[in-house]
């Protein structure tokens, strides 16, 4: 399987920054959806925007989704609610800064709803950030909370470039890393963990998603072979994206430096939101137990 390279980047419909897009496009689904947990009206906007075939195809006719073991969007809508909750918790407790990143187009400085006072810090790709931009100012979209764009490669020094941005390591921070880890090298994934908590100030949370440590990227690809085909992302190889070099086990590092942490399957996560999930074959359950979503406090 070809690897990324060092120092690769990416515009919102190339190599990771596309995969944005597909997860725009699956929020904008469940958003329609009659039962939607989430409401994300903003997220159409950047699928059209962006004009990639495969996805406005997509926004006018999802059935070609509809026979997928999980159907994709109410996964998505799942795994946006994780996070929406998160934030939503840390401002009820009356966390005013927030970090989102790997921002992608995520809307969150927009639709939910932020304290006074709330600062919401976005990092991620300069050209993926540019396009959000555009778009965002050409629908007058406004942000509920003092939101503020860092433009950095997650593997490159992204906390002096937060830090100037106005950053306060004094303050608790609620961070959030979605659907991101698989996309970092070992070394730049071990030290997202460790910048994270050297960051953070007493009081502060994280929630992230992934596989954990010791991802078999050929089975997940197989298993996407044999259950989804080339759905939902067309042609788009995204296990390419991602790497599978040693890194540490998120649940265990948070431990040992002294977080919190929550931990929970997807269908765990599925079955608290109230949503219905068909028996799955043993092997696609066996990965869903081995993914995991973590909230860990300092």
């Amino acid at each position: 399987m070809a690897m990324r390279t060092d120092g690769d980047n990416w515009d919102i419909v190339s190599s990771v920054g596309r995969t944005a897009l597909g997860v725009a496009t699956f929020r904008a689904l469940e958003t329609a959806r009659p039962d939607a947990l989430i409401e994300d009206h903003y997220a159409r906007w950047f699928v059209e925007a962006a004009g990639d075939e495969q996805f406005t195809a997509l926004l006018a006719d999802p059935s070609p989704l509809e026979d997928l073991p999980f159907f994709f969007p109410g996964f998505m809508g799942v795994r946006t609610r994780f996070f929406d909750d998160h934030f939503d918790s840390a401002a009820a407790d009356g966390v005013t800064q927030a970090v989102i990143v790997a921002a992608g187009l995520d809307a969150r400085a927009y639709r939910l709803d932020w304290p006074a006072g709330a600062t919401v810090y976005e990092v991620d790709q300069p050209k993926v950030l540019e396009f959000k931009a555009e778009v965002l100012a050409a629908h007058g979209a406004r942000p509920r909370a003092d939101r503020r764009v860092v433009a950095v490669d997650l593997r490159e020094d992204w906390p002096a470039a937060l830090t100037a941005a106005g950053f306060d390591p004094d303050r608790p921070t609620a961070w959030s890393a979605e659907g991101l880890l698989p996309y970092l090298p070992g070394a730049a994934h071990d030290a997202l963990f460790d910048r994270i908590d050297g960051l953070s100030a007493g009081g502060s949370r994280i929630a992230v998603d992934g596989f954990g440590a010791g991802m078999d990227v050929r089975r997940f690809v197989a298993l996407r072979d044999k259950y989804f085909g080339d759905r939902p992302f067309g042609g788009m190889d995204v296990a390419a994206l991602f790497y599978d070099d040693e890194r540490a086990d998120p649940d265990r590092w948070l431990t040992d430096h002294g977080w919190t942490v929550r931990r929970c399957t997807p269908i765990e996560l599925a079955t608290s939101y109230g949503v219905q999930i068909p028996e799955l074959p043993e092997d696609l359950a066996d990965l869903a137990r081995t993914a995991a979503y973590l909230t860990a406090a300092k």
